[in-house]
């Protein structure tokens, strides 16, 4: 009796992290080059009883559709890859491209933050030449002359990963420039759309949360038949 109880509590316990990884998802349905986070989960045997994990949450590799902006300093990653960033909590992922220039002629995303070479250095413009033109294989050049390159970055996530803000990403294993770029290259004057499917994340919430409480009132019938028990026996 009580191992059925710990089942259904294992299982709403995980159902509450599918729960928020859904609503999170939801959320960011619009935002610029967000990637979906999905959850892993795992059967565990204990005493010959089956147990769910509490899932080990990963990054969905479906990206967004690409949206033509003719923003100069707008940009995209095509394929896999990541811009990299500087942020307080260190070298940062993200695929959001909306970049501008500071009065000083760095590179910097909307909210400040420096966008980062191949060599991990910010990137320095000439304030005073106009938005560069960028090739796809990241390089930039004002007035004809080469003035520095955007990094495409890649890292291993299943080693774990934290969000920072809506779109970025602070991997475990640090990440490493991309050097071969022929299945991944930077475009100019679009935006990679959010990676969600809104309607197919609503239907598994509605889903999910039915589920959820489905658990909770086997949770409470479990409940009452064990105090059920433990009066009967308590008479005798």
């Amino acid at each position: 009796m009580q191992s059925s109880l710990y089942v259904a509590l294992s299982s709403q316990i995980a159902l509450e992290n599918r729960l928020n990884t859904l609503a999170d998802n939801i959320a960011n349905a619009s935002t610029i080059g967000y990637r979906p986070t999905e959850i892993r989960f795992e059967s565990l045997l204990s005493d010959n009883t089956a147990f769910v994990s509490e899932g080990q949450t990963y990054l969905s590799t479906i990206g967004g559709g690409m949206t033509q902006t003719e923003n100069l300093l707008d940009f995209a990653v095509q394929g896999e890859g990541w811009f990299a960033i500087e942020t307080p909590a260190g070298l940062t992922l993200t695929r959001d491209g909306r970049f501008t220039m500071a009065e000083g002629g760095d590179l910097v995303t909307l909210n400040g933050y420096p966008v980062l070479d191949p060599g991990g250095a910010p990137i320095q413009l000439d304030g005073a030449a106009g938005p560069p033109e960028v090739s796809r294989d990241g390089l930039l050049r004002q007035n004809g002359a080469v003035v520095g390159s955007i990094g495409v970055y890649a890292a291993d996530l299943e080693q774990g990963f934290i969000r920072f803000e809506n779109s970025g990403i602070v991997p475990t294993a640090n990440p490493e420039p991309i050097v071969d770029r022929a299945n991944s290259g930077v475009l100019q004057g679009y935006l990679e759309d959010s990676g969600v499917n809104a309607m197919s994340e609503m239907s598994r919430l509605i889903m999910v949360t039915r589920a959820f409480e489905n658990a909770a009132s086997l949770i409470k019938e479990g409940e009452n038949t064990l105090d059920e028990a433990v009066r009967t026996l308590g008479t005798t």
